[in-house]
């Protein structure tokens, strides 16, 4: 017998013998209801079902609103609901999700300063919740999504995600054009453009790719920025993967049906010479 086993006997009988049964605490009960329903959620969310799992973490939080996890699992499964309204399409319901997200991710970094997945989901909530502010705001929220993904990159060398936030942060600045960059960063405050370059925008999604080759949003994000770059033959390489790779994420449809119309449009085009 086992020293749990013994230990739990042990229990019975002084329950036995003061006439009455053992009762957790009120607060071991809670934490115990949340651990469950985190777990559900955990399972759920793998089976790409977002809203579900969102139930389950909300109740986690119920039972236990201090919970770390249950509270960035939360705010990131806030924007897998929302990204499954594109951009282009008006929509208060997404825009309010990820105004959601990014109080829990502020209320994850409050909850645990030195925990990596609190600052990435406050990074990718910034982020997204930014495509509902003035062009004003956006920029002075630049920094605050830089600072949030490199320290999340500093508590966790191998996050993948916050490697791919910056990348596309990058990517992003560099879309505008020359006119856009000069009036952000001389009359918007936006003086953190200047860390902004191509080269960057490749190297951190390079290094999301390395640290999770399995996921396809990486690759394709990679295999945009190469082709943007003239760099045909690599972008192939991960179109490739795009296609091949099997479905994990809620979006991976979306994702190989863009990676298809990229390789479409990059068909035949040659790497631009260097």
């Amino acid at each position: 017998m086992t020293r749990t086993r013994l230990h739990r006997k042990h229990w019975v009988a002084f329950a036995a013998l003061i006439g009455s049964t053992f009762v957790a605490p009120l607060g071991a009960q809670s934490e115990s209801a949340a651990a469950e329903e985190l777990r559900r959620g955990i399972e759920t969310h793998l089976a790409r079902d977002p809203e579900t799992a969102l139930r389950y973490f909300e109740a986690a939080l119920a039972a236990e609103p201090d919970n770390y996890e249950a509270t960035w699992r939360a705010s990131e499964t806030l924007l897998d609901i929302g990204k499954q309204t594109p951009d282009s399409v008006k929509s208060p319901t997404r825009d309010s999700l990820y105004a959601r997200a990014e109080v829990l991710g502020r209320r994850a970094v409050e909850l645990r300063p030195d925990g990596a997945d609190g600052h990435y989901v406050l990074a990718a909530a910034i982020g997204r919740a930014s495509l509902t502010k003035s062009k004003k705001e956006r920029v002075r929220r630049a920094s605050e999504i830089r600072g949030a993904a490199l320290r999340a990159i500093e508590l966790d060398p191998a996050h993948h995600k916050a490697y791919h936030v910056m990348g596309r942060w990058n990517a992003e600045i560099m879309r505008l054009s020359g006119l856009e960059r000069f009036f952000a960063k001389n009359f918007l405050g936006g003086k953190i453009f200047n860390a902004a370059s191509w080269d960057s925008a490749v190297v951190y999604m390079e290094k999301s790719v390395a640290a999770s080759p399995e996921t396809i949003y990486h690759h394709l994000d990679l295999a945009e920025i190469l082709a943007e770059r003239e760099r045909f033959s690599e972008a192939r390489l991960h179109l490739d993967q795009v296609a091949s790779l099997p479905i994990f994420d809620v979006m991976d449809p979306e994702y190989k049906e863009q990676g298809a119309a990229l390789a479409s449009r990059i068909e035949g085009k040659k790497d631009k010479r260097r």
